[in-house]
């Protein structure tokens, strides 16, 4: 860690699912010791709707546009996880007081990906956005990709190749060294839409998988299933040793994590390495709550 200390930091937050009827809004935090308003909200940027659901935020620019002196890290991607709009908000103009920049409307991740459901959302080394979606238009789980031009914000059309797209959609990382792409699954939008229900999962409505993608042709190559110690599978990340060929995930039902690598035959392979137990609790979903 090289550089400058943050001075603020950006937090969504969410008032879905509460008795509060209020848009979700992105909060400036003072995270600068030397400040007199140090760990205080310092700004409030509401969305211009209702029930949103904000999720994970991204850039329009970062490492993999190192040394484009033409890129900025000037914007902020907000998908919004349940009403598939996607927020892109101005944070070059005055930092401490994000506004915003552009609003893509779900019709347009409709017509032009046949997706919704927006998650994680990367930048790409040719100055594109990335963003992966959890459903088809009808709440159906479909794990694509959606494009937006890094200028215009524009609904491009997707990455993935027709009929590539995973069962279910969530988190994705990418290592353009090796070639490679992971993604991973949470579950069908509409089964998760007002909470996790345990019958879903074992109807089918949930992931247990990860999926392997050729970075340059975009083509699914392989889909590792983890099992039932690997369901929902959510958050995924290589090493940031660049030349590494491993990386870690993971999954929620069971509290566990899994390794990924790739094997000396050129594919690659999953094993369990981490499980936490789960927790005896009172007055919640499950007698025993994972961790």
């Amino acid at each position: 860690m090289k550089g400058p200390r943050e001075e603020i930091v950006y937090l969504p937050c969410i008032y879905r699912n509460t008795a509060t009827l209020k848009p979700d809004y992105l909060a400036t935090v003072d995270v600068d010791p030397k400040s007199p308003t140090y760990c205080q909200v310092i700004h409030r940027l509401p969305m211009p709707n209702l029930r949103d659901e904000l999720h994970h935020s991204g850039w329009n620019a970062c490492s993999s546009c190192f040394g484009d002196a033409t890129k900025k890290r000037n914007r902020l991607i907000l998908p919004s996880l349940i009403s598939s709009r996607i927020y892109v908000i101005d944070v070059g103009t005055n930092a401490r007081a994000p506004r915003m920049h552009k609003m893509v409307e779900p019709v347009d991740l409709y017509w032009k990906c046949g997706l919704a459901n927006p998650h994680t959302s990367h930048c790409l080394g040719s100055g594109q956005i990335m963003i992966s979606c959890m459903g088809d238009p009808s709440g159906n789980g479909k794990g694509g990709f959606a494009l937006l031009d890094g200028e215009t914000f524009e609904v491009i059309g997707n990455w993935e190749h027709p009929g590539e797209a995973a069962p279910f959609g969530y988190d994705f990382w990418y290592q353009p060294r090796h070639n490679v792409m992971i993604s991973t699954e949470w579950g069908a939008p509409k089964a998760l839409v007002d909470g996790f229900d345990p019958a879903h999962f074992k109807e089918g409505h949930y992931g247990t998988c990860i999926h392997v993608w050729d970075w340059t042709s975009h083509r699914k190559l392989q889909t590792i299933d983890l099992g039932e110690d690997g369901a929902i599978p959510l958050e995924v990340r290589f090493l940031h040793e660049p030349s590494a060929t491993e990386g870690y995930v993971g999954c929620a039902l069971r509290g566990s994590v899994f390794r990924f690598y790739k094997t000396p035959k050129g594919d690659w392979a999953a094993e369990k390495v981490l499980s936490v137990p789960n927790k005896k609790v009172e007055g919640w979903m499950l007698p025993e709550m994972p961790s």
